[in-house]
Order: C-alpha cells, then structure tokens, then sequence
C-alpha cells in the first residue's frame, strides 16, 4: 500500500487533502509541522507534499533534507508563491511537481500522487525483474529497461538453455531476431551457427531450395549441388521470420522436419538427419491463419513449444528515449560526426510519436535526425517523423 505523508499547518486544508485521498488504497499521515515530519521520514513514505510555509521550517529546507538523506521519497510542493525562480529552485532541489495553492490545488494534487503511484509502482516492478534477471550483461544487444523488456529477458532466461521449440510473436520491427539471436548466443548451442532466414522476404517458388537445398540436375540451372538453411544451421539454431508466409505446401514439408528431424534436398530422396533448434517468428494471428485454412492447425500446435511475445515500441514507455539515444551515439561513430544529444523538447516529441514502425522506424528516424540535424543539440525542430501509412 503507497504510503503518503502530508504536511501543512494549517489543519482544515491538511483534511481536505487527506479526505481527496480516501477513494484510493492509501496509507496517509498528517504533520503540521517539519520537526515532527523529519521525525517520522525514518517510516519510509513513498511520497511527501511539503507546504512552502511552515512554522519552523521553510518548505524549501525540509525538501533539500529529504532529497538530500531520502532520495527515494518523492515530494511535490504546495505554496502560494506564483514567483518563477522558486518554482525553478523547487524542482533543481528534487520536486517532483510544483503546485500552486489556488481553487484547483488540490484536485491537481491528487492527480499528480496518483501518477507517482503509477510510476512507483513501475519502478517497484522493474526492480523485481532486474533481480530476476542474473545476468543483464548477457542480453546486451536487447536495449531497454522497461518492465516490458525485462517480463522478455525472463522469458529468455527460461528457455535458453532448454531445446525447446520457440515463437516469437509481434508486430513488424519490434526485434524478433534481435530477441532470437540472444536465445542462440546464450544457449548450448552458441559456438555454432545462428542463421536466420526472412521468408517474406523470399518468392515463394525459391524458399523450397532456400531452406533444403538442391542435388546436382535437380532442376534447370542447378549445375552444382547446393546445401539449404537448414543444413546450413546443423548444430546450431535457424530462425523462421514470418512462418505465416509458408504456403501450405511448405507447412507440410516444415511439419515433417520438426516430427522427423531429417530432410530431403530436391532432387535427392536421400534423408539428411538434423540437430537444429528451431525458433520461428511471426507478425500475423496464426489462430485466425488456421481458420481461414491459410496455416495448418498441426504445425500451428506444433511450433508454439515456448511462447514469447514482445511489445510495440510504444508500449515500453521512457525505453524509447534509451534506444534513441543508444542509437544516436552509435550513428555519430558511425559516420564520424560529433557527439550530440536530444533537448527536452525532443525527447518529449518521440515520446509523444505512436512509432507504427516499432524499432526499426526509430532506427532509421535517429540516423536521419543524427545526419540532417546541424547543432549537436538536437531540438524537436530538428525532428523528421516517417509519415504514417
């Protein structure tokens, strides 16, 4: 239960606070003076509001005290004082908000502990998953610290030293093979090859040999023999990127790979035995795929051995601005330009951008920012957003 301290000296208004706060699940204790507040911060209350005028202590120095020996709590101040330079001073001291004592006060006070809560409450979260995580060092090249992203690393964590059948769903750009790999790198399996094939990206009548392979004569042109993927892959890891693509045909083939653990090349009747772990990934609803007859209700069973499902770009909060600027100081090396940064009003403009694209639009929106932009200060007037379609 969040634990909220109120202090103000005047008792009437420290009530109306108090009783504004009762249709939540809330811990609340009222103080009427800063002496008798420092005397309890050792209870360790999530958030404080400070009223700037008390008898024995200005508001100003009880915050300092706290953001000083308490930095964990988060504190909002309350005065009457509408002068710029307090309010500046406030927030260079560790305010979390700055509201002004007037008819509205305490309706925007409420709104403003309620949005603390919420963003505690996230820390508290990840908190638990980064200990979950035992090693984030191992997951490097997964950029993020968002609870969305460590529930992902969990998940890896889990499966990776299994060999399980693995999917990964998600919307176009938001890192399957990223999250693929890292299962590879991190398995029995890493010292031999990770090979990823994008069958969207294939036509349809090549991805037979693409996966396969071909003897010598199996067909017009083939004047060699020709080794596939999945050989490729031999005690490794193949990852399928948009399985959904797989015409039915295919799917009947790929269902007898899994159940067999062998394949033919075309051309030959010869059975090839496989030691490959197989990862597959998709953007689309394979449940609807199945009862549109577009994706066979077998493989669809067969494939989700271990499930993980990662989050739009959108849906992983402040990681936006840690990939942003992850991606910037890459681009810079990159291209050999000087370091730069984003100003408040840039990070603001990207948190605010839907990014239909995932993090493959945002890859591309900071190289071109990173290389358009003519300060090393990088101000929303610098931004370029891909237009939607």
């Amino acid at each position: 239960m969040p634990k909220i301290f109120i202090v103000d000296d005047n008792p009437m208004y420290a009530a109306a606070i108090e009783n504004s706060l009762k249709e939540f699940d809330y811990e609340v204790k009222v103080f009427y003076n800063g002496a008798d507040l420092l005397n309890h911060l050792n209870e360790n209350p999530d958030i404080v509001t400070l009223d700037y005028n008390l008898p024995d202590f200005t508001g100003m120095d009880l915050l300092k005290k706290i953001t000083k020996n308490y930095s964990q709590i988060s504190t909002i101040m309350l005065s009457g004082q509408e002068d710029l330079q307090t309010v500046v001073d406030t927030y260079n001291n560790g305010a979390k908000n700055y509201i002004i004592k007037n008819d509205n006060a305490i309706v925007e006070l409420k709104n403003a502990i309620k949005n603390l809560v919420s963003s505690i409450s996230l820390k508290q979260e990840v908190e638990v998953l980064r200990e979950e995580i035992t090693d984030r060092n191992k997951y490097s090249n997964i950029v993020g610290e968002s609870s969305a992203i460590f529930k992902v690393l969990k998940l890896i964590q889990r499966v990776e030293k299994t060999d399980s059948l693995v999917m990964i769903t998600g919307d176009s750009g938001t890192g399957k093979e990223v999250v693929a790999e890292a299962i590879h790198i991190n398995s029995l399996r890493r010292k031999k090859p990770f090979v990823a094939v994008n069958l969207a990206a294939i036509p349809t009548h090549l991805i037979e040999d693409e996966l396969f392979g071909h003897e010598k004569g199996a067909f017009t042109g083939a004047v060699s023999k020709r080794i596939g993927k999945f050989e490729e892959a031999e005690g490794g890891t193949i990852f399928l990127d948009e399985i959904g693509e797989l015409e039915i045909s295919l799917q009947t083939k790929l269902l007898r790979v899994l159940q067999e653990k062998n394949i033919t090349r075309l051309g030959s009747n010869k059975l090839i035995n496989l030691n490959v772990r197989i990862v597959t990934a998709t953007n689309k609803n394979l449940s609807e795929q199945v009862k549109l007859g577009k994706f066979r209700e077998d493989l669809y069973y067969r494939i989700q051995g271990f499930l993980i499902h990662l989050p739009k770009l959108r849906e992983r909060g402040n990681d936006i601005i840690v990939l942003a600027k992850h991606f910037l100081n890459l681009f810079t090396h990159k291209h050999k330009i000087a370091p730069k940064q984003f100003d408040e009003s840039a990070i603001n403009a990207m948190l605010k951008h839907n990014w239909p694209g995932n993090v493959r639009e945002l890859i591309a929106f900071v190289e071109r920012t990173a290389l358009m932009s003519d300060s090393n200060i990088i101000t929303k007037n610098d931004l370029i957003f891909s237009e939607s379609i």
